[in-house]
């Protein structure tokens, strides 16, 4: 499979960036899309160019490091899957492909493809926890939970952080990612003290966020917190 590759080149945070073209060829449709670049890299690297910069960890789509847009989507084409899990066969010999690293203002380019995604970190400083005295784990049964909201709980916990529903989003808004946090969290018994207190904000409810979590978390998570948010305002 032969593929031309427009990749977005950036130096740092106040550098002016740009797409160049480089052409990938002999790639297997079997070969992940990181794999695809690592190919392009060393291809880089025998020419004595610098290789191109992306963020990954696990490649197995459950630490949230290698989000990049790849033909104008967050995380590539295929839904469900962190770009780490995207394959070259979702493409056909001779595509042209367009990679770009996430658009938001609160996730600056570090370089090239990599983002800085801390401002993920900081939502979760704000209230991302519980305020519980620390000490031996209780045991699991000590505290009843209906199925069902233990389900939701998990769904929402299934989050990775990897701000893909923030570059899909046209306000660049972390909702997803907040509602999801606050989410697992207010449906939890150890939660409730500070369920409301822990709402803040409120969403427009574009749903392009949902469509673009690789975990596909719902948009109902928002909803959820939209309702915290107005109990908070009456309490």
């Amino acid at each position: 499979m032969n593929l031309i590759l427009q990749v977005w080149r950036q130096d740092g945070p106040d550098s002016k960036g740009r797409f160049v073209r480089y052409e990938a060829n002999d790639i297997s449709d079997h070969a992940s899309f990181f794999e695809m670049l690592d190919v392009v890299n060393e291809q880089l690297i025998e020419k004595g160019e610098e290789p191109i910069h992306f963020s990954h960890d696990c490649r197995e789509g459950i630490c949230g490091t290698c989000g990049m847009v790849i033909n104008g989507t967050p995380h590539g084409p295929d839904p469900g899957i962190t770009t780490c899990q995207l394959h070259m066969r979702r493409f056909n010999d001779g595509d042209e492909i367009w990679v770009e690293p996430f658009r938001a203002t609160a996730m600056p380019v570090i370089k090239d493809l990599v983002v800085d995604r801390s401002a993920l970190d900081c939502i979760i400083q704000a209230g991302g926890y519980i305020s519980a005295n620390t000490g031996n784990a209780q045991d699991a049964n000590a505290i009843p939970i209906p199925k069902n909201d233990s389900d939701l709980a998990m769904d929402a916990a299934a989050c990775i952080g990897c701000g893909a529903c923030v570059a899909a989003c046209p306000n660049a808004s972390a909702m997803l990612f907040t509602a999801a946090k606050i989410g697992h969290l207010g449906l939890l018994p150890q939660g409730q003290a500070e369920r409301n207190s822990r709402a803040r904000g409120n969403c427009t409810n574009h749903g392009s966020c949902q469509n673009a979590c690789p975990k596909e978390i719902s948009v109902d998570f928002i909803a959820r917190l939209n309702g915290d948010f107005l109990r908070a305002g009456f309490k």
